[in-house]
């Protein structure tokens, strides 16, 4: 399945729509290949586009004054990133979106969602639904991380990227989680007591 099939597919799980409506919805889109590193998005800048994630992984982050890297989200594939507050608002981001991995991508721009949501009130549709899943997940993770133990955020990070784990380095899952490089490592090599 290609970059544009698999996108297809991520629209008609969401919403009915016929095949010319796919085509109409896909065409808006633009396949980009990333190198490790690179970056989509960075403080600034105008948040241009978003993007849907075929393969590889993501993050957007931000640093602090002192130099301090918080990851605020991870992308793996059929997941969506942007710096939003940039990207909805039209003004400059406060966050970098960069490849974790050499990653392929589908980019929308902003001026051409507007268009497909002008265009056809399915696509408004899809759009509100994708907001109001990510919201929903946000909100799942903040609530984790002010009632869960540091073993428990692992254990669900472990859970929710299992597939990825091996390709995100340490110090950005444990950016990710809201601990030093060094206390993950501490759980990450902990002995479970075996029970009788």
């Amino acid at each position: 399945m290609d970059s544009r099939q698999k996108l297809a597919a991520f629209l008609q799980k969401r919403v009915e729509v016929d095949p010319e409506e796919t085509q109409a919805f896909v065409s808006a889109f633009t396949e980009k290949k990333l190198r490790k590193k690179q970056w989509l998005v960075q403080p600034g800048f105008v948040a241009t586009h978003r993007y849907y994630l075929i393969d590889g992984a993501l993050r957007s982050f931000l640093l602090t004054e002192n130099g301090q890297e918080i990851t605020i989200a991870l992308a793996i594939a059929d997941w969506w990133i942007s710096d939003y507050n940039s990207y909805i608002y039209q003004q400059p981001a406060t966050l970098f979106v960069e490849a974790i991995s050499n990653s392929t991508v589908m980019q929308l721009s902003f001026a051409e969602e507007q268009r497909l949501k002008a265009a056809n009130p399915k696509f408004e549709t899809f759009f509100r639904i994708i907001a109001e899943r990510g919201l929903a997940a946000q909100q799942r993770r903040i609530i984790a991380q002010h009632t869960q133990s540091a073993q428990a955020s692992y254990d669900s990070f472990r859970t929710h990227y299992a597939d990825f784990l091996h390709e995100i380095p340490q110090y950005i899952i444990a950016s990710f989680l809201g601990m030093s490089t060094e206390f993950l490592s501490k759980i990450r090599n902990q002995k479970v007591p075996k029970r009788n």
